[in-house]
């Protein structure tokens, strides 16, 4: 994947890449397409992981930012939140069916997609009024980490309507499940 460039931007933004009691405070405004895949976001806490996605054929892994993972219930998430979202296909069989595991759940076939949502002071400062979700911004990459101009309008039509929950898919979900 490529960090090289872009996770500089980003550290910089952020002003240090990784904290362990609040996520760093941006230091540089960031609009849709300028957040990079954050290096070693694999390490960070697991926001949700193997999200069951059979209407869209995949599975989802989510991961959210050392010091993120403090907020509580009811809270927004601190500026400086970062999450990173991939997405696999589903393995399917040849009849088309949805591979399971034993448990049930959904087999994880190939990393089509890596979407970066992160959240700082002014960011998204650019969107029109209707699709801003607070200050928040959304980055697309493919499965390579090459980035991709995937419609973020659609990341934002999304995420509008969950304005109390700080514009953050899942939200209840993670709280529900978080520390289990």
């Amino acid at each position: 994947m490529r960090f090289g460039l872009r996770a500089s931007l980003i550290a910089m933004a952020l002003g240090v890449v990784a904290c362990t009691t609040a996520p760093p405070k941006p230091t540089a405004k960031l609009n849709d397409g300028e957040l990079a895949i954050p290096a070693g976001y694999k390490t960070w806490p697991t926001f949700l992981s193997s999200v069951q996605r059979a209407d869209a054929k995949q599975v989802r892994d989510i991961y959210v930012i050392p010091g993120a993972d403090r907020t509580q219930l009811g809270e927004p998430f601190p500026d400086g939140t970062i999450m990173v979202m991939e997405n696999y296909a589903a393995k399917a069989n040849a009849d088309g069916t949805l591979v399971t595991g034993s448990d049930g759940k959904l087999v994880k076939g190939d990393l089509l997609r890596i979407f970066v949502m992160g959240k700082g002071e002014g960011w998204g400062d650019k969107v029109a009024p209707e699709l801003r979700n607070g200050s928040w911004v959304y980055a697309a990459y493919d499965g390579t980490g090459k980035a991709v101009a995937d419609p973020v309008a659609n990341c934002r039509g999304c995420h509008l309507p969950l304005a109390k929950q700080d514009f953050v898919a899942r939200y209840d979900e993670y709280f529900k499940t978080r520390g289990k």
